[in-house]
């Protein structure tokens, strides 16, 4: 049996009040389309989440809202919120879904997506990991609490700029 995961970080968020703490930022204008040129590049794969794992910010949850796809469970987790790759797979090793969809943060996000892939993308993008970024990946278990270091297929890797061209 295999599970998918879909790593997903936040999209644009906007700095235009620099007095707004950092978690409650919202999207900019190309965050809100970059989420939506992400999901339907998903949808168009085939690669819907039936659960979601999200930090609890401002710009990661209007990220998912901005992708308007559905999932019979979607969590915010504080815990999730600026966390690193060890605190993010904890998190992960929770899971029940068959296609789960982790919003988050960077370094985090993609410190964790590049810890969990076997052989990463040749994208050039894809060490520096830029907002929207979304990397899809297939691991060989059963449950998400085997899942380990280095053994996730990459299935595929986005970035919303090229998908908006």
């Amino acid at each position: 049996m295999t599970r998918t995961l879909i790593l997903t970080r936040h999209a644009k968020s906007s700095w235009d009040n620099p007095i707004l703490d950092d978690h409650a930022r919202p999207l900019n204008k190309r965050g809100r389309k970059s989420a939506s040129a992400i999901a339907k590049w998903l949808r168009t794969h085939g690669w819907v989440p039936d659960e979601v794992l999200s930090s609890t910010s401002t710009r990661t949850r209007e990220t998912w809202d901005r992708m308007a796809m559905t999932a019979r469970h979607v969590q915010f987790r504080d815990a999730l919120y600026m966390a690193g790759p060890d605190q993010m797979i904890r998190q992960l090793f929770d899971a029940k879904g068959q296609t789960v969809l982790m919003l988050g943060h960077n370094p985090g996000i993609a410190q964790l997506a590049h810890q969990l892939v076997r052989d990463a993308p040749t994208h050039p993008r894809f060490l520096d990991y830029p907002t929207c970024a979304t990397t899809v990946m297939e691991f060989d278990v059963t449950s998400w609490a085997e899942v380990q270091w280095h053994r996730g297929k990459v299935l595929g890797f986005a970035i919303p700029r090229e998908l908006l061209q």
